[in-house]
Parts: structure tokens; C-alpha cells; sequence
């Protein structure tokens, strides 16, 4: 049998008798078309192979992991919905009902 660990709250998670949520994360760089002048004189495979010489140093992963990532996650219940209701992580402020005096 194979055993799922919720990977928030590292309690065990039984397949049989709960659900098991999965979230699958992924990150990429936003390519958004640049406006140019099509009139330019700009070499674009020279530009092109500037860049590939410029990451011919660079670590691969590090490359990689800068313009794609992905993640996978098991979740129990609680977990989901804690997830659901704030996925990015962001602390909450509470809000206090101060009177105007």
C-alpha cells in the first residue's frame, strides 16, 4: 500500500478512508511580444546568439528553474482549505472595530 503524507502538515494521510488533495504548481517567465518598429534594422539572429552565448556559462538548472518551474503537493482536508482560502501564503490582518473616540 502506499502512504501519502500531507506535504503542509506532515500528517499522515489515508488514502482509504480521506481525501487526498493534490495542487500542482506552475511558475513560467511572461513573454509578452515587444512593440518594435518593423522598419528597424535590428539583426535578430545576432541578438539570438548573444543570448546563447550568454548562458553558455550559466548552470543549466539555474537557467531552467528561472523560466520554468513546477511543483506537485499532496494535501489533507484542513489543508486544502486553508490553501484555498489563501493560496499565496499572505498574513491576514486582522481587522478591529476600534470606536471613533
Amino acid at each position: 500500500m502506499v502512504h501519502y503524507t500531507c506535504d503542509c502538515c506532515k500528517r499522515s494521510i489515508d488514502a482509504e478512508n480521506s481525501v487526498r488533495y493534490i495542487v500542482r504548481l506552475e511558475v513560467y517567465a511572461s513573454l509578452d511580444p515587444v512593440e518594435e518598429d518593423l522598419n528597424s534594422d535590428r539583426d535578430h539572429l545576432l541578438e539570438i546568439q548573444e543570448i546563447l552565448e550568454s548562458l553558455d556559462g550559466a548552470e543549466d538548472d539555474q537557467v531552467c528553474d528561472e523560466v520554468y518551474h513546477h511543483a506537485r503537493y499532496d494535501l489533507c482536508s484542513e489543508c486544502r482549505q486553508r490553501y484555498v482560502k489563501n493560496p499565496l501564503g499572505r498574513a491576514t490582518a486582522h481587522h478591529l472595530n476600534f470606536s471613533k473616540n
